[in-house]
């Protein structure tokens, strides 16, 4: 009896024992402590970076007093594998972009005069084919108004004969459209390079040229293992 009177007095007693807290548990660190905190370990890193130069420098100073230089070491750049692809497609797209974007500025102007330089003349000369073949079009057909028969039509002068005979304005045809034909070849030719030149100026960019590159080449020798027998020749090497 007295076992169950005790047991009931601590389910009692025991929530408002298990409530109550310390009073120090509930408070909280003031803004301005946590503040000072990070301020704090904010100068102890700058001050461990500043004495780590300094012993940097200092050990330098004393290996180079001792004829001991120490470099640098410089990190590889990273290879794009998709910049070639890129800068030739966006040479595709607009020539002189993959020039742009190969940061090789220099080049755009020239990418433009030489592919618009080569579409003016396509057009000059499929101008003068297209005047030439209508005229001659129409003096088969019998017409003599067409503009090559009489190059002065205000002075109120009939001309008795044309001034480009028939032959003339054949020939004149196959000239211009000649012309034309060659100046759309090249201007095919120029924008083609202007893609490969975006190529392969993305990869030479990319190329390694430090001064880690070597050759050596040494005389090679080697025993097998079961015969015995020597083999000998020249061994090459390539490191970088």
């Amino acid at each position: 009896m007295s076992r169950g009177i005790i047991f009931l007095l601590l389910l009692l007693v025991a929530p408002a024992l298990w409530g109550q807290q310390p009073s120090d548990s509930l408070q909280t660190t003031p803004p301005q402590q946590v503040d000072s905190t990070l301020q704090q370990e904010e100068l102890s890193r700058k001050e461990a970076r500043r004495n780590a130069r300094k012993a940097q420098d200092s050990l330098k100073r004393d290996l180079r007093e001792k004829g001991i230089s120490i470099e640098d070491v410089q990190q590889r750049q990273e290879v794009n594998p998709l910049a070639p692809s890129r800068a030739a497609f966006y040479s595709a797209v607009l020539p002189g972009l993959g020039q742009a974007y190969n940061k090789r500025y220099w080049k755009v102007p020239i990418v433009w005069g030489a592919i618009g330089t080569g579409v003016a003349v396509y057009l000059y000369n499929d101008g003068l084919y297209d005047r030439f073949r209508t005229a001659f079009k129409r003096r088969q057909a019998g017409f003599t108004d067409d503009e090559f028969f009489d190059v002065n039509p205000d002075d109120d002068i009939i001309p008795t004969d044309p001034l480009f005979s028939l032959e003339a304005l054949e020939d004149g045809q196959e000239r211009y459209q000649r012309d034309r034909d060659l100046a759309m070849l090249i201007t095919i030719a120029l924008y083609a390079l202007n893609i490969i030149d975006a190529n392969v100026d993305a990869h030479l960019k990319q190329y390694n040229v430090d001064e880690n590159l070597s050759l050596n080449i040494q005389p090679y020798l080697e025993l097998t293992p079961i015969e015995q027998v020597p083999n000998y020749g020249l061994a090459m090497r390539i490191s970088f």
